[in-house]
């Protein structure tokens, strides 16, 4: 599996981003989608994760009701929206491919990752 991250960007703070996530090689469907983030001298988290058919989703406490994760898999895709960006939310953030059949939430539990894309959030 591939997958492509796109969306980043510079922001100021109360702005709003979609992150987006193609992904190739493997049947979509059947993957547990995620997006993480890093930032500096930060250990990487994970943030928002979508199950099959995004029948389920997870939300890291401190993005609850400000991001929404979804997936399009007649587009093999993932997205993050983002609203109300606060600087804490400055990060790289990753998308994550998972084979499990639960949702995963754990750094260990995805199998495949994309390359960053940078959100900067300005206050």
């Amino acid at each position: 599996v591939q997958l492509q991250a796109s969306g980043g960007g510079l922001v100021q703070a109360g702005g709003s981003l979609r992150l987006s996530c193609a992904a190739s090689g493997r049947t979509f469907s059947r993957l547990i989608m995620g997006w993480f983030r890093q930032a500096p001298g930060k250990e990487r988290g994970l943030v928002a994760a979508i199950g099959w058919g995004g029948r389920s989703t997870y939300y890291a406490d401190s993005v609850k009701g400000r991001f929404t994760i979804s997936r399009d898999d007649a587009k093999n895709t993932v997205y993050l929206q983002m609203n109300s960006l606060n600087p804490e939310d400055t990060a790289v953030y990753y998308c994550a491919a998972s084979r499990g059949v639960s949702m995963a939430t754990l750094s260990n539990d995805y199998d495949y990752w994309g390359q960053g894309t940078l959100v900067t959030v300005s206050s």
